[in-house]
């Protein structure tokens, strides 16, 4: 990778500060689940908890988006880290006093929230600011290597932070990782998004630039397409993040699970690492596209497969490729979108992609539980056709479902391919560099606004 750029060193220092908050905020996160579990007993109050962490993250998203367009992108991710960084240090300083309480949750991780919201869309937009066209896949595989490696250390940290030193070690690595994210925004500089004519034509009230990220991409039909067929795929993947566990626990142990999450961190490791180095394929389409259908292949043989070794195989090989999916998107979303809207488009991205969670979460456990489990117990319906193929028993119900869900990932994943708005996107949406250069008085290269405009 090239670092003889000044953008570049800048990012990277940049990535450094981000990642050790990263990590940081997957330690609170997992520390935390675990005190209201053990200090409630119960799974609800654990679930409104984490509603309460992403509930209003999600619901303020479109207005940091339009805060981002509006303000310097280091001072916005500058006001994310602290922000965040204060609800954790009012946990902390509760906690200490011996004055917290479940509610107090709902406050702190709600507050911290809404500063979040601000983050990936100034991080994203700043990225665009500081590399090359050339780096932006590079760039986007490093930010998720260092997601990646934040899930998988934060929970081993975290259960060793606890064991020792109780949930105020934890907190306080927190709070110490915030000051380091903040630290190294300090001592850079980005440079300043140019004017361009859509986001002259998207000024306007918070509301209205805020609402302008949707109507941007509704009228390029190609970035629309691309938008929503990621939404179908994270769809499908949030049936699997709410049914791997009851899978694999029907026909193999707690330790065998751990093992096949370990597995899929490990392959999201290196997924992102080659995607760091390599950049993506030159044509960003075929590595979104290419790398599902090796993800629908894989939850296919998620569900056909009984043995363990085959399964562990399978989760290293089958997430390794989302990082390239990912990144590829974000280098197109990066390239064809002007900077100085990157942040209200790509908060409108986030919240459609965020929403198709929840949506999963309510559908998984009654499919599973009242469709496809009764039907491949003993005698069910489905036992002497498709059991025989997958087998019968627990979890043998969501198998077939996941067999489903990954032959869907591949259809969708066709029917994209099929539709030339989307498979042409590169070539029928300009890259932002390449549109007219704005002018305040005369509109794109000497064109008046209102002939530009109609």
């Amino acid at each position: 990778m090239e670092l003889n750029n000044q953008g570049m060193r800048t990012f990277l220092v940049v990535w450094g500060g981000q990642f050790a908050s990263l990590v940081g905020t997957g330690l609170t996160g997992f520390a935390l689940a675990i005190w209201v579990y053990q200090e409630t007993g119960s799974a609800t109050q654990l679930s409104l908890v984490l509603l309460a962490a992403q509930g209003p993250q999600i619901l303020f998203t479109p207005i940091a988006g339009a805060l981002v367009d509006r303000w310097d992108r280091r001072r916005a991710m500058i006001v994310s880290d602290v922000g965040a960084g204060l609800g954790t240090l009012a946990i902390a300083l509760l906690l200490v006093g011996d004055n917290l309480d479940i509610w107090h949750l709902y406050i702190a991780l709600s507050f911290s929230g809404i500063f979040q919201s601000l983050q990936w869309p100034a991080y994203s937009a700043a990225t665009t600011l500081l590399v090359s066209k050339e780096q932006y896949g590079r760039a986007s595989g490093m930010v998720q290597m260092a997601e990646a490696v934040g899930q998988v250390i934060a929970p081993a940290v975290a259960g060793v932070a606890l064991a020792l030193g109780g949930l105020e070690t934890v907190i306080f690595i927190d709070v110490v990782s915030f000051l380091v994210a903040v630290g190294t925004l300090l001592v850079v500089r980005f440079p300043q998004a140019e004017r361009s004519a859509a986001g002259a034509a998207g000024t306007g009230s918070l509301l209205s630039e805020a609402k302008f990220g949707w109507t941007y991409i509704k009228e390029r039909h190609g970035l629309l397409a691309l938008l929503w067929y990621f939404a179908s795929v994270n769809l499908i993947f949030g049936f699997v993040g709410v049914l791997a566990i009851p899978l694999i626990l029907g026909f193999a142990d707690e330790v065998t699970v751990g093992s096949v999450f370990s597995a899929v961190g490990v392959g999201m490791v290196l997924g992102s690492l080659v995607m760091s180095v390599w950049g993506g394929p030159k044509r960003r389409i075929y590595g979104v596209l290419g790398a599902d259908i090796v993800l629908g292949l894989a939850l296919i043989g998620f569900g056909m497969s009984m043995s363990i070794p085959i399964v562990l195989a399978g989760a290293v090989i089958g997430f390794s490729v989302l990082p390239i999916a990912n990144g590829s998107s974000q280098a197109l979303w990066q390239a064809k979108v002007e900077p100085d809207v990157q942040g209200r488009v790509f908060a409108v991205r986030r919240v459609l992609a965020q929403a198709a969670g929840p949506v999963a979460m309510l559908m998984a456990g009654p499919l599973a539980d009242r469709v496809f489990e009764p039907v491949l117990q003993e005698g069910g319906v489905l036992a002497d056709s498709v059991g025989e193929i997958i087998g019968v028993g627990p979890g043998r119900g969501i198998a077939f479902l996941f067999v489903i869900l990954g032959v869907l990932s591949i259809v969708f994943t066709i029917i994209a391919y099929l539709y030339p708005r989307l498979r042409n996107l590169e070539d029928e949406i300009p890259d932002f560099d390449e549109l007219p250069v704005f002018d305040a008085a005369m509109g794109p290269q000497g064109v008046a606004p209102e002939v530009a405009a109609s």
